[in-house]
């Protein structure tokens, strides 16, 4: 029982403090005298499963962590976590192809928490194997599995030695966000955490051992813009995320689709042209 509370504690201390918000603060909020908020952080106390819920709702706490805080204090979970092929979350995975096809003849893809790749429209695809061609043969074999195969995973694209890193051209620009985006998502989900030292790892050898410290440059256009190095010349992306705005299932909470928008006119008539071959070779 004590090594739950501590377990409790941690939770509710940590969840507070990336928040920002101080113990009379969060007692506001939720109703109650900051001396208890005090006694359920440290332990002493055992918050009802009511209390724990607008707590945990007012921190706006990851669904998955609300589910671990529950269990933590002996209460059932309060969210369900169904794979993405169950039928309850059919309409929603519906809704998520729907929204990355929409996006041709741009690229676009649907990512879970650890950066798993579940889903990539046309030009995502060729994109994908324009900057890493030895995947073509796993999208390939995937296919013909009918998408059976493990899911790529986008990081392990990134940090692979002949990966999307090796064909970033502005890397100084892009590390610094790049790097603190995996560190804060390795936060929640420490499977990330190996991957996101293996990039800093990338960063120091192609930008110098203090790169890190020091690679921020002040920023040149109102979005950061990726820059890669490709058979068809420079291809110049920004991103834009969709995600669900009120999910009550852990993993809908942790998909997102990530939309590419060419950032200068050649990127938006190279990828267009490979459109047009597409379609032309769909036609026939």
């Amino acid at each position: 029982m004590h090594a739950l509370a501590n377990s409790l504690q941690n939770t509710l201390q940590q969840a507070r403090k990336v928040r920002r918000l101080s113990q009379l603060e969060l007692s506001m909020r939720v109703g109650v005298s900051q001396r208890h908020v005090s006694f359920v952080e440290s332990g002493r106390s055992k918050p009802s499963r009511a209390l724990l819920m607008a707590w945990l709702q007012e921190l706006d706490a990851p669904l998955a962590l609300q589910n671990a805080a529950m269990l933590q204090a002996g209460y059932a979970p309060a969210y369900t976590a169904a794979p993405l092929t169950d039928p309850a979350l059919a309409q929603a995975n519906d809704a998520l192809v729907q929204l990355v096809n929409a996006h041709e003849p741009m690229p676009a893809m649907i990512l879970d928490a650890e950066w798993n790749v579940l889903h990539l429209n046309s030009c995502a695809k060729w994109l994908a194997t324009t900057l890493v061609p030895w995947l073509a043969d796993a999208l390939t074999t995937s296919a013909a599995n009918g998408n059976a195969s493990p899911p790529l995973n986008m990081l392990d694209l990134i940090i692979h030695p002949d990966g999307i890193c090796k064909r970033i051209v502005n890397l100084h620009e892009v590390a610094p966000t790049l790097l603190a985006t995996i560190r804060r998502d390795a936060a929640t989900h420490p499977a990330l955490a190996p991957k996101a030292e293996a990039l800093a790892a990338i960063i120091q050898t192609r930008l110098g051992k203090n790169s890190i410290q020091h690679a921020w440059t002040p920023p040149t256009a109102p979005v950061l813009t990726t820059r890669f190095a490709t058979a068809h010349g420079d291809l110049a992306f920004f991103s834009l995320f969709t995600t669900f705005g009120t999910p009550q299932d852990i993993t809908l909470a942790s998909l997102r689709v990530e939309h590419l928008f060419a950032a200068d006119e050649e990127t938006r008539r190279t990828v267009q042209a490979f459109a047009t071959i597409a379609s032309a070779q769909s036609a026939a």
